[in-house]
């Protein structure tokens, strides 16, 4: 059985919580387009969108980090907080040019 509070868990937790959290909007956010409640992304609209799922995706970590901290588990936090960081690196440096 896995350790709740590991650092391997928190390796793990922290890279696919982001994933899937992209899936997720993702999803949700071509339901709405279906729906007509969103409009569809054409020409530059679309880098925009890519980076809006992306920083959201990345921010699903904070419910499982949230939880961790709630519950002491510090070792778990610290495993979030690696692949977080890494996301966020890989976000500035795919978006970044376009932000600053």
């Amino acid at each position: 059985m896995i350790e709740k509070n590991s650092l391997f868990t928190g390796l793990v937790l922290g890279a696919l919580v982001p994933v899937l959290g992209y899936m997720l909007v993702e999803f949700i956010f071509g339901l709405l387009t279906q729906f007509g409640l969103m409009e569809y992304v054409t020409g530059g609209g679309v880098s925009r969108r890519m980076r809006t799922l992306a920083l959201l995706g990345i921010c699903c970590n904070l419910v499982p980090l949230n939880i961790a901290r709630k519950q002491k588990w510090d070792n778990t936090m610290r495993g979030i907080v690696f692949p977080t960081l890494l996301y966020v690196g890989f976000w500035i440096w795919q978006f970044g040019r376009i932000l600053f």
